[in-house]
């Protein structure tokens, strides 16, 4: 399978493993759902994308597919991190990345786990 959830996160928090080259289908089947899941539990959530030594690239439905999650959510998303060692993945996020309004970082794939603890991690009242 190309993409899977990773467990074990908070319930505002979704997780996914990419592997191989993504296409639409595995946004149907997997993330829309999981994501339109937690929206209903959540007014807003975070994203952690773990696109490692495995991951090939996004098909031109699932780049589509991509923008069409993140448009119709785009307020919705507090934090999204993005685990890769891919340059041309970190430079697109570092040159988009800026068009969200939630924040947005990129870690190595050495450092995915303090990807996951800055997504669960919460700011302390002021």
């Amino acid at each position: 399978m190309p993409i899977e959830q990773i467990p074990a996160l908070p319930d505002d928090v979704l997780g996914f493993i990419a592997k191989g080259t993504l296409h639409r289908s595995d946004y149907r089947t997997t993330i829309d759902p999981a994501v339109e899941d937690a929206l209903r539990q959540h007014d807003k959530i975070s994203l952690l994308y773990v696109l490692g030594a495995d991951f090939e690239g996004f098909s031109g439905g699932a780049m589509l597919a991509d923008s069409e999650i993140g448009m119709s959510h785009v307020r919705r998303f507090e934090r999204i991190a993005v685990v890769t060692d891919q340059s041309w993945i970190r430079h697109s996020v570092l040159l988009f990345g800026h068009l969200m309004p939630g924040e947005v970082k990129v870690f190595s794939v050495a450092d995915e786990a303090d990807a996951s603890e800055w997504l669960t991690s919460r700011a302390e009242p002021a």
